[in-house]
């Protein structure tokens, strides 16, 4: 297993930028709570204890945008049955969050945070910012409860993700963090078998 350490490495613009393994920085931000229906600033640190499951996408009042959220929204419950919070992020401001939860069908089912990133600065830290478009790329990102990156996905912005997955990596993210001498093979869903990494199993698989 690779060693948690604090990220050293900057990218081209000067930011940190994080990979599997670093402790992301406690950044502060804005977002946009539906369930309250108010703005309010946060610090990454405010989730600790809790999985976080950080969902970049390009723009609200877009096409594959809502149909990827909606479907965060449908799962909402079995992530929080799962000690994780979700945190959409694009670089929309928090009053076009609360324009499009208003007005949309679809973002009107979302009851977890809405984050707001119109400097860019979270997209770049997370490497998912399109420098000459101002808009995030799809990204999806796991984090453990100590705030230590577990789970990268990122996509071209013509290609939707699937809520499901991402509740299996993160089902799978927190079996291995309890039973870290075990792997999780392909497709694994919980109550599978696991691996147990060794010489024995060498090209028996």
């Amino acid at each position: 297993m690779p060693k948690i350490k604090e990220f050293e490495e900057r990218c081209e613009c000067g930011c940190q930028s994080v990979t599997i393994g670093n402790t992301v920085p406690d950044i502060s931000f804005e977002i946009y709570d539906p369930a309250s229906d108010k703005t309010k600033k946060v610090k990454l640190s405010d989730y600790r204890d809790k999985w976080v499951v950080m969902f970049f996408y390009p723009a609200d009042f877009t096409f594959v945008c809502p149909t990827e959220l909606e479907e965060l929204a449908h799962l909402h419950t079995d992530f929080k049955k799962e000690g994780a919070e979700i945190i959409s992020i694009s670089t929309d401001t928090v009053f076009v969050h609360k324009a499009w939860h208003d007005h949309s069908p679809a973002i009107k089912k979302i009851k977890y945070h809405m984050a707001a990133d119109p400097t860019g600065n979270m997209s770049r830290l997370f490497g998912t910012y399109i420098e000459e478009e101002g808009l995030s790329l799809r990204g999806t990102f796991i984090l453990d409860q100590k705030g230590v990156l577990k789970s990268i996905e990122i996509n071209d912005n013509s290609i939707g993700r699937k809520a499901a997955e991402t509740l299996r990596k993160l089902r799978a993210a927190k079996y291995v963090s309890k039973h870290p001498s075990n792997v999780c093979p392909a497709s694994w869903e919980p109550g599978d078998a696991t691996l147990k990494p060794g010489l024995d199993l060498v090209g028996k698989i």
